[in-house]
Parts: C-alpha cells; structure tokens; sequence
C-alpha cells in the first residue's frame, strides 16, 4: 500500500473502452496523450485492466478456463501477442519504462488468489517448497471470472506466492495495483486482503492499492483504510442515469471516510469514446449536464478520478470538463465534505454539499437531480456562510459578491459549483 496517496489518485484505466483485449499499443497511445494533454492538470496513472496474460482476449467477455500466460513460478505474465515487449521474460518493465519515461505512472489490474492453472499443474511457487495445489482455496471462486482459486492464509506457502508476484511487478516498476474480486467479499476474504496487503508493502516498492469491485461494505471501512488506498463503493458504474442517482446516497455514507491515502472509490467516469472494441460510434451516453454533474460529485466527495474513454478521440467538451482548475483545485483541496440537505420541489431534486477548502474558504456544490429544470435559493446565514465574501462559479468561471441569498438555476441532471473565498 502506498504512504504517497495523499490525494486521490487521478489516472486512466483501459477497461470501459477495451474490456480484456487491451493491447500495448493502445496503452501507450493513451500514455502519450495523457503525457501531451492532461498530465499538468494532476492526471498521472495509466492503468492496464483485467486478463493482460490471456492471449485471445476481443472484448468485454472471458473464455471460461482458457489457457493464460504464467511462469514456472505460478505468476501470470503478460500475453506477448498483446504486449511485444514483454517477451523473453520482460514483462511489463518495459511498457513501464515508456510510461515513466513520460513523467507518467504505470499500473494494472490482477484477480485476487493463485491462478486455476498453476492449482491443476501443480506447479512451484518461488521462496517455499510448498506447490500452488497446496496454498489453493479451491472453494473460493469469483462467480464471474475463472481464472484464479483464492488463497488460504493459514496454509504454508500463501504469504510466499503473494510475496513473490509482489516482487514482480516490483521488478517490472509497477506503480499502481488493482486487486479485483475482494472489496464485497467480506468478511469471507478479509485475511487473504491482510495477507496481500502485507505482502505488497514488503515488497520494496511503492504502489497504490485499489480493491474491486464493489459495493464494499460499510462496515469494513477502518479494514480498508488500514489495508489499501482505494476500495470501491459501487458495481461498475456505467453511463446510465439511474446509476448516477444512486451515487448521491452511496457518497453520503462514505463521506467521513475520505482522507490522505485512504479513498473510496466511486469507480471510473465513462466519458468521451467508450466501448471501441465495439465500434468509435459507441460515445458515453450521459448527457454534458451528466457529466457536470458526475465530476462536481466526485470532486467534492474526493472520489478517485480514473477515465474510463479513449483520451485520443476527446472531443472540446471532454477536454475542458477533465481540465477545469477550478473543479479539479477542488477535487484537492476538499475537507470535510458532506451533504447538507436533499429537497424535491415540483419535479426538481436538489441535493446540496459542502466542503471547507484546505486553503481556507469553502465549497459549495448545488445538484439539481430532478426531471425539470428549477432554481433554488439559498439563505447563506443558514449555510453559516457570511454575506459580502467573493464567490466563484467553478463551471462558468462567474464571479461575484455573495449576498444574503444566493439564487441557483440548475437544469436538470446538472450542477453548479462554488467557492467562497
């Protein structure tokens, strides 16, 4: 787990445009133009999604029990036909070394467990005698993916294979890892998540650790702040409406949670092209108010910021939403954030949240999450706000005086935001 995620961690992952069947060229296209385009707003991770070591991968979908690239030592590696440079042992060192030499940050994705394969091969495991059949938890299967058996943390030679695919991707300069099929699997994986996060913490590297998929439970949040960075409060989140909604309460409940190095994670933002393995027509659904409204939500409540769509086909719009200083100075610097009420009017919704700024000044994000556009006024005594201060509108770049009673037109499904100084 890394000590230097003190803010949230801001990247790309290639799994809402690429599924399984993301390919080295692609990654590095990505890089550079994160490199080119976004890096100096804070956007720094570049992340290789799920079955890098499965050779047929096309899309979204897995082939059940398919033969996976894996050392002698029960470690998975990359497919070559996929990723050329990893051949003859490299791996992925030198994919990272291309991404770091961009002043960027590599990572990727892995299942949680021992790979099925090496369990029926019986094979070695580096640093004990023990084989993979022995350390295998054999009933312990993620429901949607066949590749892994979990670990048993009580057995001989557990601790030795995480800590030897931890000094792996040590060795290959990974910066970044995302464990999937554990952050809901509590309380029934919950030794196996201390194990892992032990062993990568020993590993000699720094690397951020995000745990999948969600809902995490409640319950386990001083688990996951003691054990990883990022643990995911949702499924996957896609571009629909309702998914979106739901992310209003989701927050709510993980706001007091949020701070330097532990993050709840509100998973990836499918913006611009997503879905190209299927086709370049296949453009985020969400509307540009959606949008607005799922970067004012995420920033305020601090959620990692990881793009989900191809960066090579952003259009302006997408361009200037992932590049507002203004929202992403908030995404930052936000302290203490929390809604403060959620009031249907008519057939508008409003949910209102606010934060203290760690530059001092405060964050002011006002939602309209109803079916018609509304205005509401806000009495900025109540909001222990004084009247007289400047204040910003951070979509629009306004400014002005506050006075008693601050009016906000919102369309539906969209959102403004403000900083009073």
């Amino acid at each position: 787990m890394s000590e230097k995620a003190k803010i949230a961690p801001m990247g790309w992952n290639s799994w809402d445009c690429y599924g399984a069947a993301v390919t080295e060229d692609i990654v590095r296209q990505n890089a550079k133009f994160m490199a080119e385009n976004l890096k100096q707003y804070g956007w720094e991770y570049v992340v290789v999604d799920i079955q890098w070591y499965e050779p047929l991968a096309t899309s979204h979908m897995y082939h059940p029990f398919t033969d996976l690239c894996m050392d002698e030592y029960s470690r998975l590696i990359p497919a070559p036909n996929r990723f050329p440079s990893s051949a003859d042992g490299k791996g992925f060192g030198p994919l990272a070394e291309y991404v770091h030499s961009l002043g960027l940050k590599f990572g990727i994705h892995i299942m949680r467990g021992i790979p099925r394969q090496a369990v029926h091969q019986n094979a070695k495991i580096l640093g004990t005698d023990k084989t993979a059949r022995e350390v295998a938890k054999t009933a312990s299967i993620c429901v949607w993916n066949s590749d892994m058996y979990g670990v048993d943390p009580h057995r001989e030679g557990a601790r030795a294979y995480y800590d030897s695919i931890f000094k792996l991707y040590a060795s290959w300069g990974v910066d970044f890892i995302k464990c999937d099929d554990i952050a809901r699997e509590m309380p029934q994986c919950e030794e196996e998540l201390v194990m892992l996060s032990e062993a990568l913490k020993n590993c000699g590297r720094e690397m951020v650790l995000s745990i999948s998929p969600g809902p995490a439970p409640l319950d386990k949040a001083e688990l996951f702040k003691q054990t990883c960075n990022m643990w995911r409060i949702t499924d996957d989140f896609w571009d629909k409406w309702e998914l979106l909604y739901d992310m209003f309460q989701r927050a709510e409940k993980w706001c007091t949670h949020t701070g330097a190095g532990h993050w709840p994670d509100a998973d990836m933002l499918p913006v611009g092209p997503i879905n190209q393995v299927y086709g370049k027509e296949n453009w985020t659904k969400f509307t540009e108010d959606e949008q607005v409204t799922m970067l004012t939500l995420w920033s305020i409540f601090r959620s990692p910021l990881m793009i989900g769509g191809e960066m090579t086909g952003f259009d302006d719009f997408t361009m200037k939403l992932l590049t507002n200083e203004d929202i992403l100075k908030m995404h930052r610097n936000a302290r203490h954030s929390h809604q403060i009420f959620r009031r249907v009017v008519g057939n508008a919704e409003y949910i209102v949240w606010m934060a203290v700024s760690a530059e001092g000044g405060n964050y002011l994000a006002v939602f309209n999450a109803g079916e018609e556009d509304g205005t509401l006024a806000l009495d900025l005594a109540e909001l222990e706000i004084c009247r007289g201060i400047q204040v910003k509108e951070l979509w629009s770049g306004e400014e002005g005086s506050a006075e008693s009673v601050l009016s906000v037109p919102v369309r539906k499904h969209s959102a403004k935001a403000f900083f009073f100084a």
